[in-house]
């Protein structure tokens, strides 16, 4: 999921090659967001955001799988800049 979003605002929002596109840039931006959430959802609450996610495991102190949360954004985020 943060793979998609990075990639898609890399592309549409930041990338000086992609030419003049401002007055649609929120619209694909909007739509990975949503289709983050539709997919998402159903395997991890659509958490795009780790501190979202760190929040619940304090309070319910569940830490299986946690890891994912933060290494995964921090990876794909790379991998997306690095395209």
């Amino acid at each position: 999921m943060t793979f998609g979003l990075v990639y898609t605002v890399y592309a549409i929002a930041v990338d000086p090659n992609k030419g003049d596109l401002r007055t649609i840039t929120p619209i694909p931006i909007g739509f990975m967001v949503g289709k983050n959430i539709l997919a998402g959802g159903a395997f991890d609450g659509a958490s795009m955001n780790p501190a979202v996610s760190f929040g619940p495991a304090v309070v319910s102190w569940t830490w299986n799988n946690h890891w994912v949360y933060w290494l995964d954004p921090f990876l794909s985020a790379g991998i997306a800049i690095l395209r």
